[in-house]
């Protein structure tokens, strides 16, 4: 038996684009509070790469691992 495609409302989307602009702004103001010293290195080195990296592999993780059965 085929399952039904998942539906999704512009509700869930735009509380899932609210969500991501909220952190985007925080990290934001976060950075911007350390120390120009330390704010080169985030902007300059490896880090903002490494969280890139990091945030994609679990992103495809939690995909390839499908939704439980219900």
């Amino acid at each position: 038996m085929a399952e039904e495609p998942r539906k999704v409302d512009l509700g869930q989307v735009m509380v899932v684009a609210a969500v991501v602009v909220l952190a985007v702004l925080g990290a934001a103001a976060g950075t911007s509070l350390l120390p120009t010293e330390v704010q080169r290195l985030i902007f300059r080195g490896p880090v903002v790469i490494a969280f890139l990296i990091a945030a994609t592999a679990w992103l495809l993780w939690r995909i390839s691992r499908g939704r439980p059965a219900a």
